[in-house]
């Protein structure tokens, strides 16, 4: 961390030492004006107001006044953008050292899908009507009715494709495309431009944010393969959050709120400038607490008697394997009085508690230089894993940033540390799980401009450095305490041939101590027959990397094994007895009453790949209907394979005890092997039964690289503006799926629904009410991930909000999340959810 921090240090000495000269060289002036409504003149806030072409921005206050600092001296055009009203253009002249007042009137009007703007499909702003990828931008009004939830990927819920499967309060497994898990991690979650994924499992932990979800300044979901510019685990899409810089957001603002669950939650941000505009701060603080859905299951039958309620009879699998599981540990909060009842005791509620602080240095030139520091302690959340629930007690999300962001040069650098401030606990062995790991990233990237702007070319690099100590609770002891290096150069060429057509092609190349050189192509075509429409086709490869579970696992995979009804029987077996006489009674499997069953990582994986064929269009049909069609195609191969018992080179078959005669080892070895096999209580044992590194008998499973499949879909989505307060959108999406390899015993499923949708409508009015309902479907599937295994039932729920802006400084507002209650369990081993319901306030000054 203090190695990371002297050079940010370095870095953004160096980098002010070369902005400021160009600051003093140029000469600027300040912007400043009132933005209204067209109709009836009352201020608008939060409206962006971007100097064109430099990059300097503000946003407008709750009287509708904005500032700009250290504007360029000379001719320039402003831009003022915000949903719900027509962009409008003002031209202004700046002189060095004076003032110029430029006020406007925006008209209410649906943004056209043409005019929005995304970065996250090329890296590079661009025009979501040509972007080389299907990207979906998550409304604002759709974030800030979720922000109340502080659970982000509920945003995420309407996007085409995307499989949003939840347990308990605040775990989400985020997908797109088919073949989620129980810890998914296809999707690449960036902030502000850093994997926030955790090093150990590379999943996301989403209530260990710095920043709370009404603090998102802009969310963009990048659907299929994008490793040829993210590289590493952007192997079914990417999701791009970015948040506010402090000019964004000038001021104070507090947020209360609480409701179902005994929940409660508090925010407060405070935004200003200093230096005549020249450097900007942003700090902001929260906390937040609720009771949680999940449930202890110490006892027998716990999963069927909890997924009773939410279980249609005429598809519940009666032969469900997980449900004869019992966990040994209780919640936290709760003790296990016996395998019959219930525990006693309240479950501890889980919390989160964060905060962040950003410091901007914005130049004449319209560079900016950003640092910052966040860090968030979560504690007592649930998480559903390969090996089973696993409970976080409490642990330290932290990181720091710098990016320099230029006009054609970013560089940028983060840390990310996990440290289990607490034990985290396997639900099912009851063992102790700890880790503390690092994460630090370079990243470099150039892009330029050629043949008068009709192409660009951009270049970066990129550096990865992972720590990783798990006090040997989860990695072996030998291969412990480790660090781990990644590298990457990738690019990117566009040429727009004609005002109608454009091309791109990128390609990226990842090399790691872990992993084999990995090569990721991109090629595609944009279409554009009219301004407002496009027709894009798109081929992508992408990887994604075993994480250090799959690797390195070393942990308690079950109850040990009692095998000594079979030792007594190859005792007494008149031809295999005699050469047992060396061998201690109970201990041919070293310790026969109890051989250890262990979930063993493989340090021979591959990664898994993907390659994708896309044919979108997407366009405005009218000023107030926009569509949008995508359809795929997806090869995957090489599935990090589910825990399986012989599937691991290192741990070959097991072999007799040297006291055993030579003649009749290969007798005994069959012999076991045969009577495990032919019982089907314990045919896993006759797979599993090893010898480990030590030499000591055990039931190892353990990890491989399996399987092929064909994956095809179709996406649509659409959106109405009715009137000029009510709009109405939706979105479908159809899944399909063909296995043509696949390991024995493996459960290859793609574990996603057939079709889904869901359809919404809002109101926005004058009158500062707004409102608006949601109903999503989906049919049901079967799923396997891990260790548990069973059907999904169809959904479908409602969910509802409602706000009023007293004033420009004050909102209420209420949502509802599946405001009928229908009791369901999206993940299976994950909790059943039910209805909550929320409200809060926000104040801002």
């Amino acid at each position: 961390m203090m190695r990371f921090l002297r050079s940010a240090g370095v870095v953004a000495g160096v980098l002010l030492g070369l902005t400021a000269p160009q600051a003093s060289a140029q000469g600027t002036g300040s912007i400043q004006g009132t933005v209204t409504r067209s109709d009836d003149g009352s201020p608008l806030a939060g409206v962006v107001v971007v100097v064109k072409g430099i990059g300097t921005s503000a946003v407008t206050n709750t009287n509708g006044r904005y500032h700009i600092d250290r504007a360029p001296a000379g001719s320039q055009t402003l831009v003022f953008r915000w949903l719900g009203y027509k962009p409008v253009e003002i031209a202004v002249s700046v002189t060095a050292g004076g003032s110029v007042t430029a006020d406007a009137k925006m008209e209410p009007l649906p943004i056209p899908l043409a005019d929005l703007i995304v970065e996250s499909a090329s890296k590079v702003p661009e025009r979501t009507v040509d972007a080389p990828a299907a990207v979906s931008t998550i409304d604002p009004r759709v974030l800030q009715s979720t922000s109340i939830t502080g659970s982000a990927p509920l945003a995420l819920a309407a996007v085409p494709g995307v499989d949003l499967a939840q347990s308990g309060v605040n775990d989400f497994n985020v997908n797109a495309r088919g073949f989620n898990s129980s810890l998914n991690r296809r999707v690449l979650v960036m902030i502000d431009g850093r994997d926030v994924a955790t090093a150990f499992l590379g999943n996301q932990e989403w209530n260990a944010l710095s920043v709370p979800t009404e603090d998102i300044s802009s969310m963009e979901f990048v659907r299929g393969p994008g490793s040829a510019l993210y590289g590493a685990n952007a192997y079914a899409g990417v999701l791009n959050i970015r948040t506010p810089s402090a000019r964004e957001v000038v001021g104070t603002k507090v947020s209360l709120g609480g409701g179902q669950l005994a929940s409660i939650r508090g925010d407060i941000r405070h935004a200003g400038l200093l230096w005549g505009g020249r450097i900007g701060y942003r700090v902001n603080a929260g906390y937040n607490k609720s009771d949680t859905w999940s449930r202890s299951r110490t006892f027998s039958g716990a999963l069927r008697s909890e997924y009773a309620a939410a279980t249609d009879s005429l598809t519940f699998r009666s032969t469900c394997s997980s449900c004869a599981r019992r966990e040994v540990r209780a919640l936290n909060g709760q003790t296990v009085t016996d395998t019959i009842n219930a525990p006693s005791g309240d479950r501890d509620p889980l919390k989160s508690t964060y905060g962040s602080a950003r410091v901007d240095y914005y130049a004449d030139n319209g560079s900016v230089l950003t640092g910052e520091y966040g860090l968030a302690l979560a504690e007592n959340e649930i998480a559903v894993t390969g090996i089973g629930r696993v409970q976080i007690t409490e642990t330290l999300r932290s990181y720091a940033r710098f990016n320099y962001a230029a006009d054609n040069f970013d560089i940028m650098g983060y840390w990310n540390g996990r440290n289990t401030q607490q034990p985290q606990y396997s639900l099912a062995s009851g063992a102790p799980l700890e880790e503390r790991s690092d994460v630090l990233h370079l990243e470099a990237q150039q892009s330029n401009k050629f043949s008068n702007d009709r192409g660009r070319f951009v270049l970066g690099g990129s550096f990865r450095h992972y720590t990783v100590n798990t006090q040997k609770t989860l990695i072996n002891p030998a291969d412990d305490d480790r660090t781990d290096r990644y590298y990457a150069l990738f690019s990117q060429l566009e040429y727009r041939f004609s005002d109608k057509l454009r091309g791109v092609l990128a390609a990226r190349y990842d090399l790691g101590n872990l992993i084999d050189g990995q090569f990721s192509p991109k090629a595609a075509l944009v279409f554009t027959p009219a301004d407002r429409h496009s027709i894009r086709f798109t081929f992508n490869k992408a990887f994604q990397t075993p994480n250090y579970s799959e690797f390195y696992l070393n942990v308690a995979a079950g109850a040990p094994a009692n095998l000594t009804a079979l030792e007594t029987g190859l005792r007494a077996n008149a031809q295999l007895g005699p050469a047992l006489a060396g061998v201690p009674v109970g201990g041919l499997f070293d310790n026969t009453a109890a051989v250890p069953v262990r979930a063993r990582g493989n340090n021979s994986l591959k990664v898994e790949k993907n390659t994708g064929l896309e044919l979108g269009y997407r366009g405005d049909l009218t000023d107030k209907f926009y569509v949008s069609f995508d359809a795929y195609v997806n090869v995957l191969k090489d599935f990090v394979t589910d825990l399986l018992p012989g599937v691991n080179p290192a741990f070959r078959a097991w072999t007799a005890p040297s006291a055993v005669p030579a003649p009749a080892r290969a007798g005994l070895e069959g012999a076991v092997r045969a009577a495990l096999l032919g019982n089907p209580a314990t045919a896993l044992a006759g797979r599993g039964l090893t010898r480990q590194e030590d030499g000591k008998t055990a039931i190892v499973l353990s990890y491989s690289n399996a399987g092929k499949a064909t994956q095809y879909g179709f996406e649509a989505a659409a959106g109405l503006q009715l009137t000029n307060e009510f709009r109405t959108d939706g979105s479908f999406s159809l899944f399909r799926f063909d296995i043509s390899e696949q390991l024995v015993g493996d459960q290859l499923l793609a574990n996603t629904p057939r079709a889904k949708g869901n359809i919404s409508v809002s109101y926005a009015g004058r009158s500062g009410f707004d409102a608006g309902v949601t109903f999503r479907a989906a049919k049901g599937f079967d799923w396997a991930a891990g260790v548990f295994a069973g059907y999904i039932e169809s959904q479908s729920t409602i969910d509802a909000n409602a706000g009023y802006e007293v004033n420009n400084n004050l909102r209420v507002y209420v949502t509802g999340l599946n405001v009928f209650d229908q009791q369901r369990y999206a993940i299976y081993g994950g909790s059943v959810n039910g209805r909550r319901i929320l409200g809060g306030v926000t104040a801002r000054f």
